[in-house]
């Protein structure tokens, strides 16, 4: 089963809110770049919050069937990367999000809304 890159989205979304992470962006990339069609970024306010989001994005993955290419952080809880391929999932702690502010690097994406 193939899951489009809009629907993986809003899966990886929820999965996030529904462990409370905070200030998730999700950009667009489809047009700069060939590395995946959105990047979502989130935060936790604590390691075990970080690793709880990061887990339910995964779970929410496997069970359509999506291939989680690869997790980086999940030990540290720092920075977690998900790869899903069409989408990436950065899960920060907080002080890390602050810290290298990659939205800033990423600046000429559009940032998808939500309704």
């Amino acid at each position: 089963m193939t899951v489009h890159s809009d629907e993986l989205l809003q899966v990886t979304v929820t999965a996030a809110e529904d462990k409370k992470a905070m200030r998730i962006v999700a950009l667009n990339l489809k047009e700069i770049s060939l590395v995946a069609d959105y990047f979502v970024i989130c935060h936790g306010n604590s390691d075990t919050q970080v690793q709880a989001i990061a887990t339910e994005i995964k779970k929410q993955a496997d069970m359509r069937g999506v291939k989680v290419r690869g997790i980086e952080g999940l030990d540290s809880a720092r920075w977690v990367l998900i790869d899903l391929g069409d989408v990436i999932v950065h899960v920060f702690h907080r002080d890390e999000r602050e810290y290298y502010n990659i939205e800033r690097l990423w600046s000429d994406a559009k940032v998808v809304e939500f309704a």
